[in-house]
């Protein structure tokens, strides 16, 4: 006789991961080159800048070398990192503004904090503006920098501008990089997305819910491209 057959087993319920990966590896690495890079900058920046600092300092010739090849190195972490494939489509969802960035924008210009009112990607247009901005001010601040270290290149005229663009863009940025700072000690998830690459998905789909499922079809080889 035959063995009679089993009972069927209800189907078992997928369970999803707790948290999501964000970031890669390189990408990590990245932003902690790029952050060390650009606070010696900032930092050199002002003890040649306030005098204050300069007397406590000294070695004002240490102080400008170390601050021009810091400067000039800025652009390398980024550029090293671009054999990331997880980088290159990270830089492509940057450079993309949909409607649901300027819905984003329209509620945060009317202070309106409700998750609904602020559809997100895997980056808000808030973060999409920055990197654009930063992109843009680090290419000036190098250029203008490099007409400033080699005077022999340039005309006097251009020197003084180079220098006038210099220092005003310098201290605009450090009050966008002051910005960027708060923002990120404001939001603990965040900042440990950026440390270990992983972010809870309650956060994602509160802040990003746009980008939470394509999140997790990054765990397959198909990839949903974003929304328009």
């Amino acid at each position: 006789m035959n063995p009679p057959p089993e009972p069927a087993r209800p189907p078992q319920s997928r369970q999803l991961p707790t948290h999501l990966r964000r970031f890669s590896t390189a990408e990590r690495w990245a932003h902690r080159a790029t952050a060390l890079l650009t606070g010696v900058c900032v930092l050199t920046a002002a003890c040649l800048y306030l005098p204050q600092l300069a007397q406590l300092v000294g070695r004002r010739a240490l102080v400008v070398t170390l601050h021009q090849w810091t400067g000039a190195a800025l652009p390398v972490p980024v550029l090293a990192a671009l054999g990331s494939r997880a980088l290159r489509a990270d830089l492509g969802l940057l450079n993309r503004f949909g409607p649901h960035d300027r819905q984003w924008l329209r509620a945060v210009l009317r202070r309106d904090k409700r998750p609904s009112a602020r559809p997100a990607h895997k980056f808000n247009a808030g973060q999409k503006l920055y990197a654009a901005w930063a992109a843009g001010a680090t290419l000036v601040m190098l250029g203008t920098g490099l007409m400033m270290w080699f005077t022999h290149l340039t005309p006097l005229v251009w020197r003084t501008a180079a220098t006038f663009v210099h220092d005003w863009l310098a201290l605009t940025l450090g009050i966008v990089l002051a910005g960027h700072i708060g923002m990120a000690m404001g939001d603990p998830v965040a900042r440990r997305g950026m440390r270990t690459g992983s972010v809870t998905r309650a956060w994602a789909e509160r802040e990003h819910p746009l980008w939470q499922p394509e999140a997790e079809e990054t765990r397959q080889p198909h990839r949903t491209p974003e929304p328009r």
